[in-house]
């Protein structure tokens, strides 16, 4: 689910600052489902892949995602990222969606929606990423999202978009998103610095 602009510039400049050789390599996006390796051809899993999609988009409606702060994943996993204050359910609900039919798959690890800002970095770079966006906020209304291609070059590419269009409201996020955020951010070893970071 790619971040608009400006804020998936904005992050992905963040995270080319952090030294992060990744930063070129993958927009800014919210994950709905991990990497997924899907043949084409005489199958036509691919013309299936995006049949699924589509029907899964034609479910669900508009909804709103607010970014606030940062969060980590170590020690199980070296990322810093951006997290969700709202949102999240909504990004829960999509992703069990899409991972039915020909995606159908199981998670090495729970699934929690996120703007990855730092990955495989130092001990340094990491806790830079951390305290530098702190105070970062975003808010946007997500319309669609998409699918994206891993090429060769190792550079993952907008392949095409999958537009949310059942009828509704927007869809809140679920209670209790904020003592997940605040939960998330205690694995980092304590509360979030205080805001002193760039801010929006």
């Amino acid at each position: 689910m790619p971040v608009p602009e400006p804020y998936g510039s904005e992050l992905q400049d963040w995270r080319r600052s952090f030294g992060d050789p990744l930063a070129d390599a993958i927009p800014s996006h919210i994950t709905l489902i991990p990497p997924t390796e899907v043949k084409d051809g005489e199958d036509g899993q691919y013309a299936q892949v995006r049949e699924h999609l589509e029907s899964v988009a034609a479910q669900f409606p508009p909804f709103r995602v607010h970014l606030r702060g940062t969060a980590t994943f170590m020690p199980v996993s070296p990322v810093v990222f951006v997290a969700l204050s709202e949102g999240i359910s909504a990004c829960e609900r999509l992703s069990m969606a899409i991972r039915t039919g020909p995606l159908s798959l199981e998670l090495s690890f729970p699934y929690h929606p996120h703007v990855t800002v730092a990955h495989y970095l130092s001990d340094e770079a990491m806790k830079t990423a951390f305290k530098t966006l702190a105070g970062y906020e975003a808010v946007f209304d997500v319309h669609a999202f998409s699918l994206y291609e891993h090429g060769d070059d190792g550079f993952w590419r907008r392949e095409r978009d999958f537009k949310l269009t059942a009828e509704g409201e927007f869809m809140t996020a679920r209670p209790g998103g904020e003592a997940r955020l605040k939960a998330a951010q205690r694995l980092a070893g304590g509360d979030a610095p205080p805001p002193n970071g760039p801010s929006r």
